[in-house]
């Protein structure tokens, strides 16, 4: 499935305080380990998320992702955008379901 950009954004956004690694969490959303490390670094860098490595971990490389209040903002800016695109276009299938039924199209 191909994510529009600000949809894998904010999937990226709703599951990085959970998720287990970069390369579980791009596989879960079936994209490269690469773009899910571009787009993390970048909302680090917009201060959207901090990074904090775990200081009892036998393995250093193992690190938790925290929101920051804008990345909360953000999440919240960029799941009503989604809202309103996903509304937009099933009201749109819902005009092309009616005329189909009415016969105006096929």
């Amino acid at each position: 499935m191909i994510l529009h950009p600000e949809e894998l954004t904010l999937a990226v956004l709703r599951k990085s305080q959970s998720m287990q690694s970069q390369p579980s969490l791009a596989k879960e959303l079936d994209c490269s380990v690469g773009k899910v490390n571009y787009i993390l670094k970048a909302l680090i860098e917009k201060g959207f998320i901090k990074v904090q490595n775990f200081a009892n971990s036998k393995q250093k490389k193992n690190y938790q992702y925290l929101l920051t209040q804008e990345g909360i903002a953000q999440k919240i800016a960029l799941t009503e955008k989604f809202i309103a695109r996903k509304k937009s276009e099933y009201e749109e299938l819902q005009r092309e379901l009616a005329m189909m039924q009415e016969g105006k199209i096929s």
